[in-house]
């Protein structure tokens, strides 16, 4: 019988994909972005009571601290140069995203995470207690029933049904000049023919996550009138 010769300080089933905060690093390089003081910090702080609270909780089929900073932070922050502030909705946002990868790396935005499931949003509050996030309200409810007493510049979903039901559900809440931002994987052509206003369909744009090999797209629309 062989045995493969251990290498001091290295585990046989450790995968040389870098850690957490190399990808983290590398991700924010490759997209150029500077991050306010204490940003980076916060995202990997995030990170880490993910990854903590996921082995109860199940709030997310990545498993791997490093492959959610690439699944997760890097598939949000890629979205960061298309929104505009300062008062943005996130629908949907389960367990934090993106919105709370947006509050960290703007945190003179100001944002609301809303979804239905109690135990995502358990989750959510202890998170933006514990990294000390003054610029998050969240919001447990669901769409059909949030009423919001300002309306906001923009509306963004991670994972919120389909194109036409945000459009229906989120164009009351966004500002006229605002616009909704619908986060997609391949292009979405079945929801685009599905549009009952096709015409709110303002730009629709291919995105490119560092270290993740997997199409993505944004889809902004104009809110319907009131």
């Amino acid at each position: 019988m062989v045995f493969a010769k251990r290498i001091k300080g290295h585990r046989p089933d450790q995968r040389h994909d870098g850690s957490a905060e190399e990808r983290l690093d590398k991700g924010l390089r490759q997209l150029g972005m500077a991050l306010p003081p204490g940003a980076r910090d916060r995202l990997l702080g995030y990170v880490r009571l993910l990854a903590k609270w996921n082995r109860v909780y199940n709030l997310t089929s990545v498993r791997k601290p490093q492959d959610m900073v690439t699944r997760h932070l890097l598939d949000s922050l890629v979205v960061l140069p298309h929104i505009e502030g300062p008062r943005v909705l996130d629908i949907g946002t389960g367990a934090g995203l993106p919105g709370m990868v947006l509050a960290i790396a703007r945190p003179e935005w100001s944002l609301v995470l809303l979804d239905s499931s109690h135990k995502k949003l358990r989750f959510v509050r202890q998170a933006v207690t514990e990294l000390g996030l003054a610029n998050v309200e969240v919001a447990h409810c669901r769409i059909e029933d949030y009423q919001a007493e300002e309306a906001f510049d923009a509306v963004v979903s991670r994972a919120f049904s389909s194109l036409q039901e945000m459009l229906a559900q989120g164009s009351r809440l966004c500002r006229p000049e605002g616009r909704l931002f619908a986060m997609k994987g391949v292009f979405p052509v079945a929801e685009m023919d599905a549009l009952e206003h096709p015409e709110a369909v303002e730009d629709t744009l291919p995105l490119s996550v560092p270290g993740l090999d997997a199409a993505r797209h944004l889809v902004v629309m104009r809110p319907l009138p009131a």
